[in-house]
């Protein structure tokens, strides 16, 4: 079903995106072993996953794998780097001939692809050749933030398989129009969602938070959309998701959204601010948190680092508290993030609450409280 998403929780990266295809049933859905299969991940530049910017190659052997094991032979490796960065620095860099030839995977460099002029709904543009003609598409974007466009995700990695001169261009109409344009043409059959340490504001990477989930969609539209939620935005928000979902490309609708969690978060703790940039740990002072996970950790710094920009984040305010160790605990206590802290007088449910509802809570909150100190 198009209206389906998928979240799994963990670090064994290859596994965990063999798990999602398996369970949305994509290679039934491929069909004819004869079909040519792309993948297209995010490899904008030669820089490490760990920052926050690029696809974990972990990931894409997995899809490999799944697609090998599941008798697909004619597999398309396809990406091509942003403008003033070489796609064959990120392939050295990955190792990703070698990888791709351990599952018989060709890797094309879309910065010396030929092109093809295709009318997207009424705007002429360039787009790869090797990208228009592949049976089947699996979009591997990673789920960040964009300076000039807010996120960016399923919708924006497709400007991977436009030439250079064509990324130029898009950049002179504003990115927003031609990206939503963009993908009325270009598949998107199957989106994987690289959601492990996205960086908060840049897709350079630089201020990754820890997260470790995979995503999956059908629909790039419904999936941008998820991930403004995920990172305290509206899909209202962003220019390119409205219009694309004007364009017919997929729905915005996440009320109707089948969400098929195939695991639950780690037990662990996770403590971003002991290995995150500045940014990060300077969001994480204004949390106590007790062995809390990386999705509902990660939620919560996407909502802060919102709050942030839009000035509703204060210094004095009651302790915001997260994680496993506030179950059981009750009073007026703190304001707690998520289920495990249910027993608070002031508490946001959710396993985890989505970013946006964070925000809204947490601005809700901390407006009351400024009004009774006051």
């Amino acid at each position: 079903m198009k209206n389906e998403i998928f979240i799994i929780h963990g670090t064994d990266y290859r596994n965990m995106a063999e798990r999602i295809l398996k369970e949305a049933g994509v290679a039934e859905k491929i069909g004819d072993k004869e079909k040519t299969v792309g993948i297209k991940p995010n490899y904008l530049a030669a820089i490490d996953p760990s920052l926050g910017a690029t696809t974990h190659p972990e990931l894409l052997e997995g899809v490999l794998k799944y697609l090998s094991e599941n008798g697909f032979t004619k597999l398309v490796v396809m990406e091509g780097a942003w403008v003033g960065a070489r796609t064959a620095d990120a392939v050295r860099l990955f190792k990703l001939d070698q990888l791709c030839g351990r599952y018989g995977a060709k890797f094309a460099d879309m910065q010396n692809d030929t092109s093809e002029v295709c009318d997207c709904a009424g705007m002429d543009i360039k787009i790869c050749s090797t990208a228009l003609h592949v049976d089947y598409m699996i979009n591997m974007p990673v789920l960040k933030g964009h300076c000039q466009t807010t996120v960016t995700c399923a919708l924006k990695n497709n400007k991977g398989i436009i030439p250079n001169s064509e990324k130029r261009r898009f950049h002179t109409m504003g990115l927003h129009r031609p990206i939503a344009h963009l993908n009325t043409k270009v598949r998107n059959d199957f989106i994987l969602v690289d959601n492990i340490c996205g960086d908060l504001d840049f897709e350079e990477g630089g201020t990754p938070v820890q997260m470790d989930r995979v995503l999956g969609f059908f629909d790039p539209v419904l999936c941008d959309s998820f991930v403004c939620e995920t990172m305290g935005y509206q899909a209202k928000d962003v220019e390119y998701i409205r219009l694309a979902e004007d364009l017919g490309v997929g729905s915005t609708d996440l009320s109707h959204a089948v969400i098929r969690e195939l695991n639950s978060a780690p037990d662990g703790a996770v403590n971003p601010a002991g290995r995150s940039p500045r940014k990060t740990a300077r969001l994480s002072a204004h949390v106590k948190a007790d062995n809390a996970c990386s999705a509902c950790y990660g939620m919560l710094i996407h909502a802060l680092a919102r709050m942030e920009e839009n000035g509703s984040l204060t210094k004095d305010h009651p302790p915001i508290c997260i994680g496993q160790g506030y179950k059981g605990k009750t009073g007026d206590i703190g304001i707690g993030i998520g289920a495990c802290t249910k027993g608070f007088a002031h508490h946001l449910p959710g396993c985890p609450p989505r970013g946006a509802k964070i925000l809204e809570f947490l601005e809700k909150v901390l407006q009351a409280s400024s009004r009774k100190s006051s």
